[in-house]
């Protein structure tokens, strides 16, 4: 595991940065004031302070359309990258008008016509006139959404390794799967699986559970421990380089399964086949939807599909969401996460979680992690 606060790969940080400032020619924006830690990240590409929690809006880091300048919050120069200057630096400040007075001295901010920001606070949209007296404050979110919908060949490759370390968490805990194992001690394996293998964010804290085969939607009773022939979930997700990799499975405890199961697991099948073919460039998001119906399988609850980067992406598919998947088309270069579940009463749920790439020529799935041999 690195014990140094490094920047991300020059050429992931100016692969983003190219596309941000991209988009905001196309939007006509002077000036990104950005707060979402994922969108500060995304231009500046320097590692921000991971909390488990939701901050209030604030200038976090600003992008200059004119000169591709980045000004950062940060108190310490370590893991800033080269190209952003001690001098664009900004700290932390109790009075946000001190924070106003640095938006105010920067290059431009005087002339700007118009202004995006990723999100707004009562005090901040009182304040920022005062940084750009000649500006019209926009919704800079769209910009930034669109610009991380698409992934540079760097993301790929990140989000490849975030996979990796996600994948052998979830072996390490599919190994030690066996009758009478609680759930919380799959997760602790899982969680240390992935810790050594160089990342200690976990996405999620609840890793593994022992499926319903009573309600389609519900872990098992009380017990919280795996019986033979239970049908167990994995889910294996990691935050690595502000990249999410996240993988899941289902195995059954004791490694057998009876007719039931297997049943079971080719209906699973031939819904992640269905779900593979939306996957192409050009179509519909709502397709992954339809793809439920045509398998002959009820949506679950949680979104069917949705971007995966850093942090959560467009497009969401979800039930409850089908105007807005209806409108969203599939793009060479995003990637999604893309959910399969199906359940038998009396038997469980077969849950499946995968990355997969949508390419020019059709989908390729980014995780590899095995599947029960059914």
């Amino acid at each position: 595991m690195g014990t140094e606060i490094l920047p991300d790969e020059r050429a992931l940080r100016h692969g983003r940065r190219a596309r941000a400032l991209a988009q905001m020619h196309a939007d006509d924006l002077d000036i990104l004031v950005l707060g979402r830690q994922a969108n500060a990240r995304y231009v500046a590409g320097a590692p921000q302070l991971w909390v488990a929690g939701t901050r209030p809006f604030g200038p976090v880091a600003t992008l200059v359309r004119d000169s591709g300048a980045v000004h950062l919050l940060s108190t310490w120069d370590e893991g800033i990258p080269e190209d952003i200057p001690h001098g664009n630096l900004y700290g932390l400040a109790w009075n946000p008008l001190t924070t106003i007075e640095v938006l105010r001295r920067i290059e431009g901010a005087s002339t700007a016509r118009r202004v995006g920001t990723d999100a707004l606070s009562p005090t901040f949209a009182q304040l920022l006139p005062q940084a750009f007296p000649q500006a019209e404050l926009v919704d800079g979110e769209p910009a930034m959404s669109a610009a991380r919908r698409i992934k540079t060949p760097e993301e790929i490759l990140a989000l490849r390794r975030a996979l990796a370390v996600a994948q052998r968490g979830l072996a390490a805990s599919v190994a030690a799967l066996a009758p009478g194992v609680s759930e919380q001690s799959l997760i602790g394996i899982l969680l240390e699986a992935m810790a050594a293998g160089g990342i200690s964010t976990p996405a999620s804290q609840d890793s593994a559970w022992v499926t319903s085969r009573a309600h389609p939607w519900r872990r098992a009773g009380a017990q919280r421990r795996a019986l033979a022939g239970d049908l167990v979930a994995f889910s294996a997700g990691i935050l690595g380089e502000g990249y999410i990799g996240e993988v899941g499975r289902t195995w059954p405890a004791g490694g057998v399964g009876d007719t039931g199961v297997r049943a079971l697991y080719r209906r699973w099948d031939v819904l992640w086949d269905r779900l593979v073919e939306a996957c192409r460039p050009g179509a519909v998001a709502a397709d992954l939807l339809t793809a439920y119906d045509l398998a002959g399988e009820s949506l679950p609850p949680m979104p069917v599909a949705r971007g995966l980067g850093m942090g959560f992406d467009a497009p969401v598919v979800s039930p409850l969401l089908r105007r807005t998947a209806e409108a969203e088309r599939l793009e060479p270069g995003m990637v999604l996460s893309v959910t399969s579940y199906v359940w038998e009463p009396g038997v469980g749920a077969v849950f499946g979680r995968d990355a997969v790439l949508v390419t020019a020529d059709g989908a390729e799935v980014l995780t590899d992690a095995p599947h029960w041999p059914h």
